[in-house]
């Protein structure tokens, strides 16, 4: 049966947006650790990002607007279950543009419009497996002191090379009592949804609060989330950066079906 998306007003609830983790009851399919993470975000249309989101997914909004994320990042020590760390192919930069969604049961989660990394069998195994929207990318990370340069060029699918050449300075870290509400939404999420033909999938994700700094002399060059099929962003992104967290991530679940259409999925992601 196919996820649909009731009318807004028949969501009974949406979830809290919250700093910690929800209580974690779930069996883990992976392990890994984030490091030296950026977040730049900016402003859209909440209908420009919704067009290219499936049935059973809708746009979450903060102060009006749909918020569009470029996050780089090391993943490292990616575990499969209770298997040991994969060496060398379980740890690598990755860059992804992704927004925030709820679905009809009022979840919070990510939606990831692309993730690029440099490690083929890794993009071969996310997609088949998990449905997820991985593209194979080379990259690199250059760190002088508090300077970081994240840069990463698409290899496949080659439909233009996008690429992202992002840099910036760790600034001093944001106590907690002084994080935004702001910070608290573009960070603190604790699920994704991805879609599998045409069933919605949803998994929880596990770790600490996040650390988080001020971030200072932002300089990007990109057009990753253009190739997603969004405008280009405009202005100054809202920039975080955290030093990193353990992650678990659960196995996923299908989205409870409602009567209706089948979902239709952006182009991009049949790719």
């Amino acid at each position: 049966m196919a996820t649909t998306f009731p009318p807004l007003g028949l969501v009974e609830s949406l979830e809290p947006v919250t700093p910690d983790p929800p209580v974690w009851s779930r069996r883990p399919v992976l392990r890994q650790h984030w490091s030296q993470l950026a977040y730049f975000h900016w402003r859209y249309r909440p209908d420009v990002v919704q067009r290219l989101l499936p049935d059973g997914v809708r746009v979450d909004t903060f102060d009006g607007s749909a918020w569009v994320g470029l996050i780089p990042f090391e993943m490292r020590d990616v575990r499969i279950g209770p298997t040991p760390a994969m060496p060398w192919l379980g740890s690598f930069i990755e860059t992804n543009v992704r927004t925030y969604v709820f679905d009809a049961a009022g979840r919070r989660a990510v939606w990831f419009f692309s993730l690029d990394v440099p490690r083929s069998a890794i993009v071969g195994v996310a997609r088949s497996v998990f449905s997820l929207p991985y593209r194979w990318a080379a990259a690199e990370h250059v760190v002088e002191r508090d300077w970081h340069r994240y840069r990463t060029t698409r290899r496949w699918p080659r439909v233009s090379s996008p690429y992202a050449d992002m840099s910036f300075c760790v600034g001093d870290p944001i106590a907690d009592e002084d994080v935004s509400d702001l910070d608290h939404f573009l960070s603190a999420r604790w699920a994704l949804v991805t879609a599998r033909r045409h069933q919605l999938l949803y998994g929880r994700v596990d770790h600490p609060r996040w650390p988080l700094h001020h971030v200072e002399r932002v300089s990007i060059e990109q057009n990753l989330i253009q190739a997603a099929g969004l405008p280009a962003p405009s202005g100054a992104p809202h920039a975080l950066y955290s030093p990193g967290v353990d992650v678990r991530v659960a196995w996923f679940e299908n989205v409870v079906a409602t009567t209706g259409a089948e979902p239709t999925l952006p182009s991009e992601l049949g790719r």
